[in-house]
């Protein structure tokens, strides 16, 4: 029985149990949102691990970090250390996005020691695999499609973004329509180049039943993926993108049907002044199903910087309804992410996902911040840095400039605004 049937059935699991403590939810309430799909909770049936999470409704925005291993740079450690520093600074879950080395073993690896639920996107070891046998992608079968998703399913994988929607219909008002930059999603174009080379139907999309049975028996939750997501804004919000949405929303009812839980990805690349319009059509045309955005990234000019570019994207979709939000390090667009860049695309994610929480009024969202604020008054560095989304820099650069007056900082020493204002008071 999934998370999904068992809410369906007014039946209370430990999960459920976990997530509503750990959200302050009702948990009557929240196998309602359950039962509907607007929360799922991510978990392998053959899969233990001490992070149990909810992603939806009434929920806080949660946070994911990509890994993985590259064909240029692959080592199972440094995947692991990744995860460590991932996990450390605080994200929700992670994606192993590995197309390099010994691709089965850094995932055994990484399930084994994540704490967090684990996601991963089968086909690019399905194209690693064909390309590892001197095939090209076009030559790739169904069946190894389907296999490989059984694999990771089988392993204990949590999630899997899926590239359903992209079918002949939005391919073709791809193409039609025209764009600046095609298609930037790695799965999404692989898929599409299935399709026009072989002159078929994509397989993920005309057999959903199929992936519907597999995700069914390990409880493994679909991140129906955004293949036609814009990788520029002059691209965004377009037909092709639409499509494709339009076709998540119908499978997401298929999968709903069938007791599969199930997640909506979203754009890429939008302009701040969109990200509001791409929420609402996502809730009206997905049923509320929970939305997971990569970014969004709001300008194209930002190379080294897309974690900033990005974090203001996230906090702006998340306050508009977005529950999901996928890192963007500043390493996008140019190499894979090293353990630093890794750490820093998560804590600048989770900066977003609590901005995001603090408008949309999550209980207790602002009782950090408060906190923060009293410290700052009571001039207690030590509860300051204690308190910051990231203690190891707060005391780096506090320590690397410090003040002839341990009271305040060396930025304004004895003309402290605080210090001054309060000593003043004082003497009363």
């Amino acid at each position: 029985m999934t998370q999904l049937e068992a809410a369906k059935k007014g039946i209370i699991t430990e999960e459920m149990k976990k997530v509503a403590q750990d959200e302050n939810i009702n948990i009557k309430e929240l196998c309602e949102l359950v039962a509907k799909g607007e929360v799922v909770i991510t978990k392998n049936k053959n899969r233990t691990f001490s992070k149990i999470i909810g992603i939806g409704s009434k929920t806080r925005v949660k946070v994911n970090a990509n890994i993985g291993s590259s064909q240029d740079v692959s080592s199972i450690e440094n995947e692991l250390n990744k995860l460590k520093a991932s996990i450390d600074a605080g994200t929700d879950t992670v994606m192993d996005l590995s197309t390099g080395g010994d691709i089965k073993e850094i995932r055994k690896a990484i399930l084994q020691n994540s704490s967090v639920p684990v996601g991963t996107v089968p086909i690019y070891e399905t194209a690693v695999n064909a390309l590892n046998n001197k095939k090209t992608i076009d030559k790739i079968t169904a069946d190894e499609i389907f296999t490989t998703i059984e694999e990771h399913a089988k392993q204990g994988v949590d999630f899997i973004t899926v590239h359903c929607g992209i079918n002949q219909k939005s391919l073709s008002t791809l193409i039609s329509q025209g764009r600046l930059l095609d298609i930037v999603s790695r799965g999404g174009s692989m898929l599409a180049v299935w399709m026009i080379k072989n002159n078929k139907e994509n397989p993920l999309y005309s057999d959903f039943d199929r992936l519907l049975q597999i995700a069914y028996e390990y409880d493994l939750t679909l991140s129906l993926g955004d293949g036609m997501r814009p990788g520029c804004l002059a691209d965004a919000t377009d037909r092709a993108q639409i499509q494709e949405l339009i076709t998540l929303g119908e499978l997401a009812k298929r999968a709903y049907e069938k007791n599969v839980q199930v997640i909506i990805e979203g754009p890429g690349h939008i302009p701040l002044n969109e990200i509001e319009t791409n929420i609402k059509l996502q809730k009206s045309i997905c049923n509320n199903a929970p939305f997971y955005v990569l970014g969004p990234i709001v300008t194209d000019i930002a190379p080294g910087y897309d974690h900033i570019t990005s974090a203001i994207g996230g906090a702006l979709a998340g306050y508009f309804g977005a529950d999901f939000l996928c890192y963007v390090t500043s390493a996008e667009h140019l190499k894979l992410p090293d353990i630093e860049e890794v750490k820093e695309g998560v804590i600048v994610s989770r900066i977003a996902a609590h901005a995001a929480d603090i408008a949309r009024g999550y209980p207790g969202a602002k009782n950090w911040d408060n906190q923060m604020a009293l410290a700052r008054k009571n001039l207690d560095w030590e509860k300051q840095i204690t308190l910051a989304i990231d203690p190891e820099k707060a005391r780096k650069l506090r320590e690397a400039c410090p003040p002839k007056n341990k009271d305040v900082c060396s930025m304004c020493g004895e003309l402290c605004a605080i210090k001054e204002l309060k000593d003043a008071i004082n003497k009363i």
